[in-house]
């Protein structure tokens, strides 16, 4: 009687202990996703008051702008579906290697050489891994997974 009293008792204790990490991670995730988008809309909104106080936007600029806009929608999809979406950050690459294609094409339009094709090999193969990535998850869809929630912090 003693020994289940005990066990019971040890029960409790892991349950009030999975709850409160569950808890904390919870809180901590939440947290760390609001840290992340209030960044990227503090740098999006300064480069974009830089941009109007210079008086011009290059195609450079719009393209910066572009990946601030894809890095905000990759926060807002993890809140609302609790997956990242590594197609964005594929899609964040393809735009980063674009800004730079076309800063090397500006800044050197005389000779561009071997930058060019290392860039643009950089792009392709980043347009193929998202042609690999959408054909994989539509074939072999992932299996439908417990979404976590404030129920999971429920644990009895």
């Amino acid at each position: 009687m003693l020994i289940n009293k005990s066990r019971d008792q040890l029960d409790n204790l892991e349950k009030a202990f999975r709850h409160t990490g569950n808890l904390l991670v919870t809180t901590f995730h939440y947290l760390a996703l609001f840290i992340i988008g209030a960044a990227i809309v503090w740098s999006g909104v300064h480069e974009l008051l830089e941009m109007l106080g210079s008086g011009e936007m290059t195609i450079d600029d719009i393209l910066l702008l572009f990946i601030y806009l894809e890095l905000g929608a990759m926060v807002g999809i993890y809140f609302k579906t609790k997956r990242m979406p590594v197609r964005f950050l594929i899609y964040v690459g393809i735009t980063a290697l674009t800004r730079m294609l076309l800063g090397d094409i500006l800044h050197h339009h005389d000779n561009p050489g071997m930058g060019i094709l290392i860039i643009s090999g950089g792009i392709f193969i980043l347009a193929l891994s998202v042609l690999v990535i959408r054909y994989g998850s539509s074939k072999f869809p992932a299996p439908p997974s417990a979404k976590f929630d404030d129920a999971d912090l429920n644990t009895e």
